[in-house]
Order: structure tokens, then C-alpha cells, then sequence
């Protein structure tokens, strides 16, 4: 049984593209979002092993929606993924709880490794 993961971001397509990356490696796509509030939402009826999370988008951003999954679970793996590589972001992302960052446009191996590392 593959790991089970919730993929966050307001592009259907990159959605799409990592959802792709993913089934092909083994792991399993439980859920999508299309921003932070509802990925917040996604998080408390899934439990996913794993989120995959982009930083800008719509409503909720994803360092906020971070904050907002690790106070419903501590223990909850999150990568941070956006095409924004700015460094005080990525920081923020981390200090709030991140695991890895992926920068877009990224190589499905780079999304495969950082997924391996947070959850084997």
C-alpha cells in the first residue's frame, strides 16, 4: 500500500503534474486543494501521510495553512513547493513546520527524493 498524500496548489495542472509524479513512483494521491483553507479542511478528513504545498495561492496561503495543520497535528509532514525560490520564504516555510522545499519548475526526481526523505 502506498503512502497516502494531499497535493495543495491553485493550478489544476501543476496538480496534476505532481499527482502524475507520484502515482508513477508508488504513493498514493488521496486529495487535492486548491488553497489553504481547504486544504486545512482535506488535512482533518484525510490524514494524509504526507502534504505537498504551494505557497502562494488564493484565500490561504500555504505557510499559514502550515501553522494551521501542525496546531490540528504536530507530527504532520509537509513539503513546501513554489516557483518562488526567494530565501525568506523558504525560511518561513521551515520555521513553520516544513520538511523540504521544492522549487518550481522542478524534476519529478526532486519531488520523488524530498517525498522519500520526509516519509520513506
Amino acid at each position: 500500500m502506498g503512502k497516502r498524500i494531499l497535493v495543495v496548489d491553485d493550478a489544476a495542472f501543476m496538480r496534476m503534474m505532481i499527482k502524475d509524479i507520484l502515482n508513477k513512483n508508488g504513493y498514493e494521491v488521496v486529495g487535492e486543494a486548491e488553497n489553504g483553507a481547504k486544504a486545512v479542511e482535506k488535512y482533518r478528513e484525510l490524514s494524509p501521510d504526507l502534504v505537498i504545498m504551494d505557497i502562494t495561492m488564493p484565500e490561504v496561503d500555504g505557510i499559514t495553512a502550515v501553522r494551521e495543520i501542525k496546531k490540528l497535528d504536530a507530527n504532520s509532514k509537509i513539503i513546501m513547493c513554489s516557483a518562488m525560490g526567494q530565501q525568506a520564504m523558504v525560511i518561513e516555510s521551515i520555521q513553520a513546520g516544513a520538511r523540504d522545499f521544492i522549487v518550481k519548475p522542478f524534476q519529478a526526481d526532486r519531488v520523488v527524493e524530498a517525498v522519500r526523505k520526509a516519509i520513506g
